[in-house]
């Protein structure tokens, strides 16, 4: 996900966009936990990368939640 598209959400939205990929990323690391070898190393990385865009978009609006 792009940052200029996080911007253009609001503050409700992305509050949830957080939540979905940060519960997609705990899913990701279970999965690697158990040895599932079929998902794409890139993905974890992608994942990671999206939750610091998010994470960034909500700390430069000041949003608490």
């Amino acid at each position: 996900m792009k940052a200029t598209a996080l911007r253009d959400l609001s503050d409700d939205e992305l509050l949830q966009a957080r939540d979905d990929i940060r519960k997609k990323l705990f899913d990701l690391r279970i999965k690697k936990g158990m040895g599932d070898a079929s998902e794409q190393p890139l993905l974890l990385r992608m994942v990671r990368r999206d939750v610091a865009r998010v994470e960034t978009v909500v700390k430069q609006r000041g949003i608490s939640g």
